[in-house]
């Protein structure tokens, strides 16, 4: 079932916000300090194309410096993102099909606001990194 979704999602709508995480993860390679973002976008970006059998856990070595670098994140990226998934998730939820797909992209709006301090891990191991 997961690889049906899976499918499903990148069709109507992975593929596309995995281009919006690329495309933040390219401008904030560029900007030589923001490069830890563009590796957290990047790292989202391939979450985003294939989230079904995936989840999101908290780090326990995140500090201080994440919860500053998503403020920075929330400022500058995260806000869109989050917009994106709102309205793609509000799109989806309007066909009982795409229903799955909709609840998805609110669940990962969490994670596009505030990407630093987080891992993904598959879902028969989200405490194996506690």
């Amino acid at each position: 079932m997961k690889f049906i979704l899976n499918i499903l999602w990148l069709v109507l709508s992975g593929f596309w916000m995995a281009v919006g995480y690329v495309i933040a993860g390219i401008i904030c390679c560029v900007l030589i300090v923001t490069i830890p973002f563009g590796i957290a976008s990047f790292r989202i970006a391939g979450y985003a194309l294939w989230p079904f059998g995936r989840t999101t856990v908290e780090r326990r070595d995140a500090g201080a410096g994440s919860a500053v670098g998503n403020l920075i994140w929330i400022i500058f990226a995260g806000w869109w993102l989050a917009l994106g998934h709102i309205v793609t998730g509000v799109a989806q939820c309007v066909t009982i099909i795409g229903i799955p797909l909709g609840i998805a992209n609110f669940k990962m709006i969490p994670l596009s606001l505030l990407p630093l301090g987080r891992e993904i891990v598959p879902t028969d191991q989200p405490f194996a990194t506690r």
